[in-house]
């Protein structure tokens, strides 16, 4: 079997905050980088050797990338920076407090733009610039995204440069963020629209992934920690 593991970033000062943040770059918190380290050290308990490390553009992904890398000993291992690995796009609302929106929009509606599958929050006059973004398409930047949008751009990612790395036989290493993960999850395990509402993933939590190395089908999920 082939090993997959996943990992979300470390609070960020905008966990910290309480407020949305999407494809905005914001810093970890003294917290999260100790969540990254514990992260790694629970990793390194596995013994795990990583081919490849895979992380956004955004930086408090590859910060917690970095230091989980240098907890296991595996600083040496190439890692890939995509933006199709970016936090969901949360439009209008990043920079917003979760709790001032649910005042403002109501929190049947702040609900289904965070947790439902297909809804869109409000979107963006114009989409994200910026040197980390050159070398993405405009009309593949978005205003906002839904969580199965996130997935749409997620999934070629995936396709191209991480299945076939584990169909080789090669133990691949992700650290994204809390909707990225959640789209990639349901894909993983085929988890339905309605259900997708339920999943959470935390910060700083390693999730160890047993796959056939013929199929990728999943034979054990662990939760590190």
């Amino acid at each position: 079997m082939v090993k997959l593991v996943l990992i979300r970033h470390g609070q960020s000062i905008a966990n910290q905050d309480n407020v949305y943040t999407g494809w905005s770059d914001v810093p970890l918190t003294d917290l999260g980088r100790q969540q990254a380290r514990q992260a790694g050290k629970l990793l390194q308990q596995t013994g795990l050797q990583f081919t490849a490390i895979h992380t956004s553009v955004l930086s408090r992904a590859i910060v917690t990338a970095n230091l989980v890398a240098e907890e296991i000993g595996q600083l040496a291992t190439p890692i890939y920076k995509s933006w199709r690995l970016n936090e969901r796009h949360y439009g209008a609302l990043r920079g917003l407090n979760k709790e001032a929106t649910k005042q403002q929009y109501g929190a049947k509606q702040v609900a289904l733009w965070r947790r439902s599958f297909d809804s869109i929050p409000p979107k963006l006059s114009q989409p994200d610039t910026g040197r980390r973004y050159d070398l993405v398409p405009w009309t593949s930047r978005p205003l906002a995204e839904s969580l199965a949008q996130c997935q749409k751009r997620l999934l070629p990612y995936w396709q191209d440069q991480i299945a076939p790395r584990l169909l080789q036989g090669q133990n691949q290493l992700v650290v994204a963020h809390g909707s990225s993960l959640r789209a990639l999850i349901k894909y993983l395990e085929e988890i339905s629209d309605q259900d997708i509402d339920g999943l959470e993933v935390e910060n700083g939590q390693p999730l160890l992934y047993d796959l056939d190395d013929c199929t990728l089908a999943i034979r054990q999920k662990i939760v590190l920690g």
